[in-house]
């Protein structure tokens, strides 16, 4: 549990309101991560204009899998339950299971699993990265645009999620998703666990 004190959605105002309505409109809460960051709103904003810009341009579907795989390889439960909720806005549960338990298995195209295997190695050992890592996307099919994409969209969320790490944030698990499922997610890391359900 962190020490730090979040500002309550009941005292919230300014640019801390506002990033706690965009929450609530598009989660349906305001996650603990959330009230950790926004003690720096402008920092906090910053941040989701950056995920904004990154999606964009590579795409929800490719954004959502290489930021699983850095998760997966930073060892971040918050970030593997939330963005395993949102990547069932393009994949069904059953595939989702399958990915989240061994992605290279899971029956995801070639340029899927090599951009995956891209973001879990940047969020493991990226100091053995050089150019041969790069050149296994674009053997794969991807432009320097997209290399570049995936790198971002890989950094970031070792970005987000060691800060969570550094701070004891509380993983919360997203309403609505499935035992199974959340189980799945957590699985490689280690097996499951069980955090409380946001809000509770």
């Amino acid at each position: 549990m962190s020490v730090i004190e979040t500002i309550p959605e009941s005292a919230a105002a300014g640019p801390v309101a506002q990033l706690y309505a965009d929450d609530v409109r598009a989660l349906g809460y305001v996650p603990s991560h959330s009230r950790a960051m926004a003690l720096n709103p402008g920092a906090f904003a910053a941040w989701r204009a950056l995920q904004a810009a990154i999606a964009g341009s590579l795409g929800l579907r490719r954004y959502e899998l290489v930021t699983l795989a850095a998760a997966r390889g930073i060892g971040s439960a918050a970030c593997l339950l939330a963005h395993g909720r949102k990547a069932l806005t393009f994949m069904e549960a059953d595939e989702l299971e399958r990915v989240a338990r061994d992605y290279r298995t899971a029956g995801l195209p070639a340029d899927e699993v090599a951009m995956m295997d891209f973001a879990l190695k940047l969020s493991t050992a990226s100091a053995t990265m050089d150019d041969a890592d790069s050149r296994s996307l674009r053997d794969a099919g991807f432009s320097d645009r997209e290399i570049v994409d995936i790198a971002l969209a890989a950094a970031a969320r070792n970005y987000f999620s060691r800060a969570l790490h550094a701070l004891a944030v509380d993983v919360d698990v997203p309403p609505g998703l499935d035992p199974k499922l959340q189980d799945a997610l957590l699985a490689p890391l280690g097996g499951p666990a069980h955090p409380a359900p946001a809000g509770s």
